[in-house]
């Protein structure tokens, strides 16, 4: 049975695809509004969430089918001790497809293991978060126009930020990629994504711990939150912390084309003075997770033989 549990499932060639049915969707949505009618996706959220849960929903919605599941880990057996794997054999029998996801790394591909029906991973701990990739790469694909030969830069929490991981990981199979890596010393990327990743790809990249000084080389930026938690002291956040706040300022030496980006929740990373600036994508990005989301939705139970 296939599922998505992390991004490497899927070759370049199938994400293209992805895209294109997403922006088939966005272009002809009325093609698809009756596409899942009669299925059923169970949400299966052991830890909170807004946007990946409310997405999927949304997406189930759009296609016609219908929505059953849980948002917290109380509200489902596991609070009485069911195990993952009997929660997915259960489930099976009652939906078509499983969006699940799960603060312990490798919850989702249990699930998967033993569901009869196909298993999104919709973020596990600090591991994956696939379907975020897609929309990310939708995203460029939609705003630069194009996912090869551009260069992005990665501001803020690069060494716990998983959405990080995952992009960087996912471009490393298009030509023509230069990444930029800003961040502080505490938080810069980890060596295992360096060298597996970028190394392993011969992916051209610089490490800097200054935002301006690389604005203007940039067709992506994709912000993070620099997290207070994170820091052995309080001194080294408060010197920092206002370095990685994009201001209206900070783009001055930016490109026309610039596309912004930011997995969101925000905090204050992201001045509200730039909202308004064409070149502000991270609310049309989260638009393009619900269209990916469908489309993946489609491929999966298709290929299940469920629609």
């Amino acid at each position: 049975m296939r599922s998505l549990i992390d991004i490497l499932d899927f070759t370049p060639e199938e994400i293209n695809e992805l895209i294109d049915t997403a922006n088939d969707i966005i272009a002809y949505p009325d093609k698809y509004c009756d596409r899942c009618k009669r299925k059923k996706l169970a949400t299966l959220f052991f830890e909170p969430s807004t946007r990946t849960r409310l997405s999927f929903e949304a997406a189930m919605m759009e296609l016609g089918g219908n929505v059953l599941g849980f948002s917290e880990a109380q509200s489902s057996s596991s609070a009485k001790g069911e195990s993952v794997a009997d929660t997915a054999k259960t489930v099976s029998c009652y939906a078509d497809i499983i969006a699940m996801r799960h603060p312990k790394e490798g919850a989702p591909l249990v699930a998967a293991m033993n569901a009869s029906i196909p298993v999104i991973n919709a973020g596990d701990g600090g591991h994956n978060h696939p379907t975020q990739t897609l929309t990310d790469l939708l995203t460029i694909s939609r705003e630069v126009g194009r996912l090869s030969d551009f260069t992005i830069g990665f501001c803020g929490d690069l060494k716990f930020g998983r959405t990080v991981h995952s992009l960087i990981t996912a471009l490393s199979r298009y030509a023509g990629i230069k990444v930029i890596l800003i961040s502080p010393e505490e938080l810069k990327l980890p060596s295992y994504v360096r060298k597996d990743v970028l190394d392993k790809n011969a992916i051209p990249y610089v490490e800097t711990s200054s935002l301006e000084s690389v604005m203007g080389e940039l067709d992506v930026l994709y912000m993070t939150r620099v997290q207070r938690e994170r820091f052995f002291n309080e001194e080294d956040y408060l010197r920092l912390k206002d370095s990685y706040i994009l201001t209206p300022e900070k783009l001055e030496s930016a490109k026309e084309r610039l596309c912004i980006m930011h997995p969101l929740p925000r905090v204050n990373e992201i001045s509200t003075a730039i909202d308004s600036d064409p070149r502000a994508a991270y609310f049309r990005q989260v638009n393009y997770g619900k269209y990916i989301r469908m489309a993946l939705i489609l491929k999966l139970l298709s290929e299940a033989g469920r629609i």
